[in-house]
């Protein structure tokens, strides 16, 4: 029999592309999602549950009813940028639900593989790929809440026995994500012109950052691969292990686009703080799951236009 598998925050970008994945060769799948959401993909034979995980007993409750022996806890607020503002809502949703999730299972008495989803940004910044045994010094509440959710992971495998995968993500983008992100951003902007919906000017905040850029669907097959043989209780990085300097990514956008298109920066769409430089090393995650990205970037670029085209923009 299959093993249970449980998805947090399946509803949500990375969720949709997960689901997918898991649902080609397992059909005991429990997804839950946020109240007031709704999937962006129902995926095939999964059973949905509406869960508020910040609420400790609706937690450990809906864990006692879905016995999992798999957690892919993907649940929590994504965004850097958002987290100058809404600092609480990230840490409520970053840290406490992390912690309730494994209470539950303590509480419960159950020991199934949690992968946490961390975040590059715990790491001080340097200039070179960055090591899993380099220093972390998160530079926004956004990090923070993510080395502390990281705390709670290892606590949990320390403590009780239950093995907290952690996967330092770096950026994943492709078709679903939100736009509030850089490249989903572009390619909507970029569709609205196509379309004569806007001007043929695209919007952009700093363009001189580089960033590690992968493809989600590189990314969950990397989850699924340190789910299978990862150690508990040490972090791995899931990157491309390359980089592009975001004026770069711009250019390649703009080359695929149908009509010309000119490029101003926005005063607002610049962050507090910003990473010049952001690119990992993912030799430790392909030594122990042979796990390695696959999907070309201007694949990644091409699918992001076509399903921006493909919305109401």
């Amino acid at each position: 029999m299959a093993a249970s598998v449980l998805v947090t925050g399946a509803a949500g970008f990375v969720g949709s592309h997960l689901l997918e994945l898991l649902a080609r060769d397992t059909d005991n799948i429990t997804a839950w999602q946020k109240p007031g959401t709704e999937p962006l993909v129902a995926g095939d034979g999964v059973r949905w549950a509406t869960v508020e995980m910040l609420d400790r007993e609706a937690v450990r409750a809906a864990l006692r009813t879905s016995q999992p022996e798999v957690i892919y806890h993907l649940a929590g607020l994504p965004h850097v940028g958002d987290s100058w503002g809404k600092t609480r809502d990230t840490f409520e949703g970053n840290v406490l639900a992390s912690h309730y999730l494994f209470d539950g299972l303590r509480r419960e008495g159950l020991k199934p593989r949690v992968l946490i989803t961390s975040t590059a940004f715990v790491y001080q910044p340097v200039e070179r790929a960055l090591l899993e045994s380099d220093a972390v010094c998160p530079n926004s509440p956004y990090g923070t809440s993510k080395l502390a959710q990281e705390m709670v992971a290892m606590r949990a495998w320390e403590d009780d026995r239950i093995p907290g995968l952690v996967a330092r993500a770096f950026n994943h983008i492709g078709p679903r994500q939100s736009p509030a992100f850089v490249a989903p951003g572009i390619a909507k902007q970029i569709a609205a012109i196509e379309a004569g919906q806007a001007e043929p000017v695209l919007r952009m905040g700093n363009l001189e950052s580089r960033r590690d850029l992968m493809d989600v669907r590189d990314t969950v097959k990397a989850y699924r691969a340190m789910m299978l043989s990862a150690t508990p209780g040490i972090p791995y990085n899931v990157s491309s292990g390359t980089s592009v300097v975001i004026k770069d990514l711009v250019n390649l956008f703009i080359a695929h686009a149908k009509v010309p298109i000119r490029i101003e920066q926005d005063p607002a769409k610049f962050r507090p703080v910003d990473t010049a430089f952001l690119q990992g090393d993912h030799s430790r995650l392909t030594a122990d799951t042979g796990w390695t990205p696959t999907i070309p970037f201007e694949q990644t670029v091409e699918d992001l236009l076509a399903y921006w085209r493909g919305q109401r923009v």
